[in-house]
């Protein structure tokens, strides 16, 4: 009588990384130091801009940490930062229009005050979620922003 083979599973073995480790850093907190970076980054995007010397990068960066930090205000992250978020949102928005009219990219008293205020908040929000949440968020308001959701405000 002739042997019946049985199928085998083919698995994937994913030596590249150890899934434990992949599990526990995406679980963890937002280690401080990529935080700092990130922090450093929008610093000196606003010294620049409070300066006047700000380029089209330091003002994108600064969208970047608006859009975010709303986006996580509104999935239930933080939700106390929505007005700040609204007074950097005009802030940044009279930035463009008198970058348009000058070619000098630079935010007003009421500007540096309101994003000084977001970035602090930003820090907070993103310190106290996991990484993998966090970047969770990061793709949610890449998406959001590429579907021209409803909040979005463009700047033609």
């Amino acid at each position: 009588m002739a042997e019946i083979m049985r199928k085998k599973t083919k698995r994937k073995v994913w030596n590249l990384i150890d899934p434990l480790t992949h599990a526990i850093v995406g679980a963890s907190i937002t280690q401080r130091d990529k935080l700092d970076q990130l922090r450093l980054l929008e610093y000196s995007a606003l010294d620049a801009m409070t300066k006047g010397s700000g380029t089209i990068q330091d003002w994108r960066t600064l969208v970047d940490v608006l859009n975010l930090s709303e986006m996580m205000a509104r999935g239930g992250v933080g939700p106390e930062v929505l007005p700040v978020c609204q007074k950097a949102q005009d802030s940044l928005h009279k930035a463009a229009l008198r970058y348009e009219e000058t070619k000098k990219m630079g935010l007003d008293g009421q500007g540096i005050v309101a994003i000084r205020e977001l970035i602090e908040y930003a820090d907070l929000q993103q310190s106290s979620i996991s990484r993998s949440e966090f970047e969770k968020y990061i793709k949610k308001t890449k998406n959001y922003i590429k579907s021209h959701g409803d909040k979005v405000v463009e700047i033609v």
